[in-house]
């Protein structure tokens, strides 16, 4: 895999999981045509996590959305390329209220999957990724 490039910017959160003990972080992988975007969770550039007893699931998923931006603008494209959404929420009961927010961002109305998950990284209820354009 010669001709892709790993994208981080300090303006998303910072990579949680596997990927933390590596000199390089990838929160997306450019190829010369596509950016895949890992999930982005409602945390923001500072490491501080937005959570239900403090935050409403609106806040979460802009958080997410913002996040996405981010890492979409530092790999050279942005939310009006994307084609494809994956929203993971750890309750349907939340369904309406990010599906309010996202489709304030996502206006040209990209392909999505929205599945309810048992647990997502650091306890928090919507994590969201998406393919885009480069």
């Amino acid at each position: 895999m010669a001709d892709f490039k790993v994208v981080f910017t300090k303006d998303a959160a910072f990579p949680a999981g596997p990927y933390v003990h590596l000199p390089t972080q990838s929160q997306a992988i450019a190829t010369p045509s596509t950016i895949y975007c890992s999930g982005q969770i409602p945390c923001d550039s500072a490491g501080t996590i937005l959570t239900l007893e403090s935050s409403t699931i609106t806040q979460m998923t802009e958080l997410c959305i913002k996040n996405l931006s981010a890492v979409l603008k530092e790999a050279g494209s942005d939310i009006s390329k994307v084609v494809k959404v994956n929203v993971f929420l750890t309750s349907m009961d939340n369904f309406a209220e990010m599906n309010a927010t996202y489709e304030k961002f996502f206006t040209h109305k990209p392909a999505r999957s929205c599945v309810a998950v048992y647990q997502l990284p650091k306890g928090v209820p919507v994590e969201i990724e998406c393919i885009a354009l480069a």
